[in-house]
């Protein structure tokens, strides 16, 4: 994860915070010890394929073209391919890292995955990856307020996300949350 805190840190920063994330919300779905862990791993490398991209593009204000979209959207399947190298990373996170960006009603990607045909891991980070998005500056837009954001995963649940998930996420208490009031 240094080459990720080194290139791109704000990236690195998303993905500190989606793995506290995961330990919260793992919470509300009871999920196991190990499985706790397997999600809070995954969350924190979901984004490992942006290393293969350059900064500039990354970073970029402007709109993307039909070529810059394809090389942004490839990091999920890079990220899984690089982990894939690794025996220290399981199948549950490379299911993680692979499908993070699948959609509930299957309009997302790489593989167009739909319901529970997504590795409920990457359910959860797909969630998780929207709430910070939502509630963190960008450079290309300001964030929005926690209760906000909170309205905005409930008005996709069932189309973007796992609706099981979005009611998990809001069993967690804004105080838990306030790590997005900083």
């Amino acid at each position: 994860m240094k080459k990720l805190r080194d290139k791109h840190p704000d990236i690195y920063h998303h993905s500190s915070r989606l793995a506290m994330l995961a330990e919260k919300i793992a919470v509300p779905l009871e999920l196991s010890e190990e499985a706790a862990g397997q999600l809070t791993r995954g969350c924190f490398l979901h984004d490992i394929g942006k290393t293969a991209i350059s900064r500039e593009l990354i970073m970029q204000r402007d709109n993307f073209d039909e070529e810059q979209w394809k090389i942004i959207r490839s990091h999920p399947e890079i990220g899984a391919k690089m982990l894939e190298s690794d025996p220290g990373f399981g199948p549950e996170i490379i299911s993680i890292v692979r499908h993070h960006h699948e959609r509930w009603d299957g309009k997302g990607y790489p593989d167009g995955l739909a319901g529970t045909n997504i590795p409920l891991g990457a359910r959860v980070c797909a969630v998780l990856d929207a709430f910070d998005s939502m509630t963190s500056n960008k450079i290309y837009r300001r964030r929005i307020s926690l209760s906000e954001a909170r309205l905005e995963l409930i008005r996709n649940a069932n189309a973007q996300f796992d609706p099981d998930i979005v009611h998990a996420m809001m069993e967690i208490s804004e105080q838990t949350l306030s790590i997005y009031s900083l």
